[in-house]
């Protein structure tokens, strides 16, 4: 992912979103702790430019791949930007923040948010499926 001085925090949730489709990231004014939640509160909007929330000029390039620990992705985002960012993660349409699960990779995310969505349908055992004696 590049970052330059006039990417925007909603273009950054997009190509993050793009990569891990289950997954989403939000922004935060305070940083938080491996394993710790973010305060809804802290929360920064996404229509604001990186570098003006960040306070610098950022031409930064961050790798991300599917094999890294929320808690890595996180950590180097906040690094390389002076931001703080939290991984969410769909369960059956809802955004839970993976705090729990920061030791998880990103892939491992994603894989459990799409597992999430899905509707497993199981027929219920009929009387007549057992040889009764």
């Amino acid at each position: 992912m590049k970052i330059v001085n006039a990417s925007t925090l909603n273009g950054i949730k997009s190509e993050f979103h793009v990569m891990f489709p289950f997954l989403k990231l939000e922004f935060y004014r305070q940083a938080h702790q491996s394993n710790e939640a973010s305060l809804k509160t802290d929360q920064i909007s996404g229509d604001g430019v990186l570098s003006e929330m960040a306070g610098h000029s950022l031409d930064i390039e961050i790798n991300i791949r599917p094999e890294m620990t929320v808690a890595e992705f996180e950590n180097e985002f906040s690094d390389k930007t002076g931001l703080s960012v939290q991984v969410f993660r769909n369960s059956n349409g809802v955004w839970l923040q993976t705090s729990a699960t920061d030791t998880w990779t990103l892939e491992k995310q994603n894989g459990k948010g799409e597992r999430s969505g899905m509707n497993y349908h199981i027929d219920p055992l009929d009387i007549t499926d057992f040889d009764v004696e």
